[in-house]
Formats: C-alpha cells, structure tokens, sequence
C-alpha cells in the first residue's frame, strides 16, 4: 500500500504543477568552410606528375626545347621553332633560385594568359655555369625546370627553343591558349 500512495502523496503535497518550456536546441556546429576539393586533387596530381617528370633524362646545354599538345598541328611548332609568333612578354630567370624561378614562371604564365598574350618567351640561360644538386657543372638546371612546368602546364600549347637572334637554347617561346570565357 505504501508503494502505491507514495507518488499520489508527493503530487499532493507539491500541488498543481505548471509543464516548462522546452529548452531550446544547443546550436548546431558551423559546416566547414567549403574548399575546392577538384583544385586541390588536381594540383596534387600536377605535383605527382612534376615529380614523376623530374626522373625522365636531364637537358643538356646544348639541347633545343620541343613540344607540342595534340592538338596543335605540326606546321605551326616549325612557325614557332623559326620564331615567326610576335613575343608579346618575356621573362628572364638568369639570377633565380630553382624555388623562386618556379614560383616566378607560374605566376608569369598566369599573368600573360590573363592579359590575353598568345606567344611568350621565357629566358632561362644555356646552364654553362650551373650545378645541379649533385654538385655536377654543366648541367642546365633552369632550362630542365623550364621545360617541365611548361609541359605539365594545360594553357601552353607549344613551346619551341628560340632562334639564335633570340636567345637560341638559352630561351624558350611558348603559345599559350586563349583565355577562356566565361
């Protein structure tokens, strides 16, 4: 008997009882910044493939820079190697580090697809009195950096070593696409 008095008693004794409000919910975490997931796998990826270029041959001094999308036909690298396209920019990556070159060519290419340049040459020295990380002379450590970011690179179309009365090995012309429209 006494279990079952015991709730009726306490309700008794506290009297008439009024329900609370409920409690608001606790706020919910902020959702994470958003970030450009495609960008970052992509330069990622550009990164691997740089990386994964660097084990292919180096460039001697002497050797002329060449390539060429697909998509470009063939006659119009021969109109490059003979320096038939008007430089509109140049660069020229003599005194750089290779990190502080890098950067500068990235940032060069950027700026001169943006301003709509469509041929540019890039000047990155013969490498006659370079050394690579190994301490070996001779070896043309910009010219090799060169031609891997230029490769790697989907706005450049061609590039071509200079003709001798610009720069011959020591430089590059490169054809860069149109920007895109949007």
């Amino acid at each position: 008997m006494a279990d079952d008095d015991d709730p009726a008693l306490f309700r008794d004794a506290i009297g008439p009882v009024r329900r609370l409000p409920a409690a608001p919910e606790p706020p919910a975490r902020p959702k994470p910044r958003p970030r450009a997931a495609m960008a970052e796998r992509d330069e990622r990826d550009a990164h691997a493939d740089f990386v994964r270029a660097m084990d292919e041959p180096l460039l001697e001094a002497g050797d002329a820079l060449a390539f060429r999308r697909d998509t470009v036909p063939a006659g119009t690298l021969q109109r490059l190697r003979r320096g038939e396209f008007a430089v509109q920019d140049e660069i020229d990556l003599h005194a750089s580090g290779v990190r502080d070159a890098q950067a500068l060519l990235r940032a060069f290419l950027a700026g001169a697809r943006a301003a709509g340049h469509g041929c540019v040459r890039i000047i990155h020295g013969k490498g006659l009195h370079s050394t690579d990380a190994f301490g070996r002379g001779g070896v043309p450590v910009l010219k090799n950096l060169v031609d891997r970011v230029l490769r790697q690179r989907a706005d450049v179309l061609a590039f071509h070593s200079a003709p001798p009365r610009a720069g011959g090995t020591g430089a590059v012309l490169v054809l860069l696409a149109p920007p895109k429209r949007r």
